[in-house]
């Protein structure tokens, strides 16, 4: 991680967004194509890889760490650096509301990170394993990330950024309660996901088509969350449970009802069938298949983050002049780091070519 600070979400109101969209769109154009991915696929080794990578965009970024090595983790961290890199430059000439559009969005990756630090605490994995997962992105700073990274347990993670007064303290020590008793994060990421999405749509909540594009965007994110819970609690014993207390309200098509009657549902089957009918079904339809192929629910996962960029890519091509060009960058930018570390970790593993072209999202 290349940066030590983070910018919180502005709460004034400039509203112009030709400089930003004018200079977003020159960005854009500079994403990487499927021909460059094919050659990165095609490439013979990893040094060939950062050949082909440090004429693009990630020159410098992989300057900057390839005094630590040349290998799949030094091209990880250039990546991530440079995705960070690349929101802080954004964010920085973006008008007031803008700004504070796209942090409220970024804070995902707050919730993101977090999560990656509470579940290596519990799982006692080395701090420098975690580290390397984290990605500064959201409102958070490396700083504080490091801070709660660098304590022993979950509990002093916790401990840590009720300290540094981080915006997550108080759904943390809401949750610790729960972790304590049972041992299980699942209440502790619950209270997480629960504060962002009451955070944003009271952030979003202002009048206007910019904020509307915003609200639909967090709006499939809690959707999404709210599926992921329903597909997970289909591998878990739930009888004793109030499924209503998992649910998310701020979603676009998943309410309170029709989720706890799908999570009610006995298998996947059922839940594929009652949601058929949902803006979900097509792409849950067709991770089905795969499903059955490989029984792993993280194929709905995929597809259904699949689903989420091409909709927000898409928000760019119906709001020219508004904010939805930058929030369509920000996704797309993202998901091009995504495919790339996708690539890079398959080189390093052995993986078949095939399986590397299956893995990639390509908008």
């Amino acid at each position: 991680m290349s940066t030590t600070s983070a910018v919180r979400p502005s709460t004034t109101g400039r509203k112009d967004y030709g400089y930003s969209n004018a200079r977003v769109r020159g960005m854009r154009a500079r994403l990487l194509n499927r021909s460059f991915y094919d050659t990165l696929i095609e490439a013979r080794d990893i040094q060939q890889m950062i050949q082909e990578l440090t004429s693009t965009g990630y020159g410098p970024d992989l300057e900057e760490v390839l005094i630590k090595g040349r290998d799949a983790a030094v091209v990880d961290e250039a990546l991530k650096n440079n995705l960070v890199r690349t929101y802080r430059k954004i964010l920085g000439f973006l008008n007031d509301e803008g700004r504070g559009l796209a942090t409220t969005l970024l804070g995902r990756w707050d919730v993101f990170n977090i999560k990656t630090i509470l579940r290596g605490k519990h799982m006692r994995l080395p701090a420098e394993e975690v580290g390397e997962s984290l990605v500064p992105a959201g409102q958070l700073s490396e700083i504080e990330l490091n801070a709660m990274l660098a304590q022993d347990d979950v509990k002093s993670a916790i401990d840590a950024a009720v300290t540094l007064g981080l915006p997550y303290a108080a759904a943390l020590r809401y949750g610790i309660g729960e972790y304590a008793k049972t041992g299980e994060l699942a209440g502790l990421e619950l209270s997480l996901d629960r504060h962002y999405a009451e955070w944003a749509t009271k952030r979003l909540s202002r009048r206007g088509a910019n904020a509307a594009i915003a609200r639909r965007i967090l709006g499939t994110q809690i959707d999404i969350v709210n599926l992921l819970t329903v597909f997970r609690m289909q591998k878990a014993d739930i009888e004793s449970l109030d499924v209503a207390q998992f649910h998310l309200p701020g979603g676009l098509a998943i309410g309170a009802d029709l989720f706890e009657e799908v999570a009610g549902m006995s298998d996947v089957d059922q839940v594929l069938d009652r949601l058929r009918n949902t803006m979900y079904g097509p792409a849950l339809e067709d991770a089905a298949m795969k499903y059955i192929e490989v029984n792993s629910l993280s194929v709905f996962e995929r597809a259904l983050e699949d689903h989420l960029i091409r909709k927000v890519t898409l928000s760019g091509v119906h709001d020219p002049l508004g904010v939805g060009v930058v929030v369509s960058y920000l996704t797309a930018k993202q998901n091009e780091i995504t495919n790339l570390r996708i690539i890079v970790k398959g080189k390093s593993i052995g993986m078949p070519v095939e399986r590397v072209r299956e893995e990639l999202i390509l908008v």
